[in-house]
Order: C-alpha cells, then structure tokens, then sequence
C-alpha cells in the first residue's frame, strides 16, 4: 500500500481549510500546507490537525504549488486549494486506490459551489482536474492563474469515481474581485508569453466563450447564476485582452 501526502496551498482560507483538513485527514497519510503568511486564523486551524505547516511567499500559482509538492515526504500526491476537500464518494475511491495505484495520475471531476448553488453545467461540470499523482512524473505548468497538473507522459493516467467539493465565491462581489484580479494575472502572462491582443481577439472571444459556456455547454440550466457566470466568463475574457493591449502599449511607450 502507497503512502499518500495531502498537499495544500492557502492564503486566509479560514472559511474554508477546516472543511478540506478534516476531509483529508482519513485518507492521507500526511498532510502538508504551504502558506503564503495568511493574516487570518489558517495557520490555527492548521495546527488542530498535526500538518506540516510552511510559510513561503507566494511565488505564482503553479510556482507555489511545485514548491509545496517537494515539500512533501511521499511520492503519491493528491492536491488541493484551502477552499476544496474530498466528497465522501471521492474519499473512498482514494482510500482504495492505495492499494492499487496504477497510473502516473489520476482525474477527477471538480463540483463548484457559486453563491451557495452547485453549478452543474457551462464550463464548471464536469470540471476535469488531475490532483492524484506521482511525485516527479509531472509538474504543474500553464498560464497564471490557470495553471494545471501535466504529465511528462500525458496517457499514463487515469479517472477517479467522485469530486472535488469547491466552494470558490460566496458573493457576487467577491466573484467581481476575483475577475479583476485573475484577468490582469493572466494578461501579464500573455504578455510575457509575447501574446497579442488583436480587436479581433477583444471582439470575438468573449463572445464566443459567452456563447460557448451558456449554449453548448447548457449553463442556462444553472438558472441566473449560471447566466451570470457565464457572462463574467465573457467579460474575463474582455478584460484579459484589454488589459494585455494596455501593456502592450506601456511597454511600447518605454521602449
């Protein structure tokens, strides 16, 4: 049977870390949280449960989270964010895969909670994530903020029975917040990647996203949340390739 690390980053995740600790606690064989000097009760909460408790500052999603898997003691890996944890379906078939790991990583589907509803279509379900891996056989790699596991040999993996529980905004303002924030991240990053923000690209890909996340993948099923996620779907989107034109502008002006 394969030792298993629970592996999370936080920052101020007092709402949530509880609820993610206690579903890990169980399954893993040890718990190790990487922390960028939350200001909050994290690092209380944390203690309650014998982690393994590391303060570094944030160095970038993906950074962080390549950081905090070498923090951890065993090579069999599940990864999760403070405001995640286990379904009870998902904590069975993890217990069982002890015995019987296979593949390099395994997916599983991701269930987010938005303003108290569980969004059950557009691009938020089935919200496919690989959290269940071997130390070394891959790394996470993307674009910050939306970074993601890859494997070194991507068919060496396989799908995991339950979800991932994310309780991602409780408010629509905090929703907002996280639009502005995650759509300058990603335009720094397009823009360091040499990405160009066309008026093509700011006209026609958000609404291709709206139209994508709202018609195609059924998100007018989730009622006015889902309208409205998928709207701010397409106003990211927006403002990812504005803010990218800003830049890009900036740098020209300086140059």
């Amino acid at each position: 049977m394969v030792k298993l690390s629970g592996v999370i980053i936080t920052y101020n995740e007092e709402r949530k870390i509880e609820t993610c600790l206690a579903s890990l606690k169980d399954v893993v064989d040890e718990i190790v949280v990487v922390d960028s000097f939350s200001t909050d009760r994290t690092e209380e909460i944390c203690k309650k449960y014998d982690v393994k408790f590391v303060k570094q500052k944030f160095l970038g999603y993906k950074e962080q989270k390549n950081f905090a898997i070498n923090q951890a003691t065993h090579d069999h890996i599940i990864s999760l964010d403070g405001d995640e944890a286990l379904s009870p379906k998902l904590q069975e078939t993890l217990l069982k895969l002890k015995s019987n790991w296979v593949y390099d990583g395994y997916y599983m589907n991701r269930y987010n909670n938005f303003c108290g509803q569980w969004i059950k279509h557009s691009d938020w379900y089935p919200d496919k994530k690989l959290r269940a891996f071997v130390k070394g056989k891959g790394e996470w790699k993307g674009i910050n903020p939306h970074d993601s596991y890859k494997l070194h040999d991507p068919k060496n993996c396989g799908k995991l029975k339950g979800d991932i529980l994310h309780w991602n905004y409780p408010t629509y303002s905090a929703y907002n917040t996280q639009i502005e924030k995650f759509s300058s991240i990603s335009a720094q990053s397009y823009f360091e990647l040499g990405k160009k923000a066309t008026l093509w690209k700011i006209l026609f890909n958000p609404w291709w996203a709206f139209f994508k996340a709202y018609f195609l993948r059924l998100g007018f099923l989730d009622g006015l949340n889902g309208f409205i996620i998928c709207l701010q779907t397409a106003n990211l989107t927006f403002l990812k390739y504005i803010k990218l034109r800003e830049i890009i502008k900036s740098e020209n002006r300086k140059a």
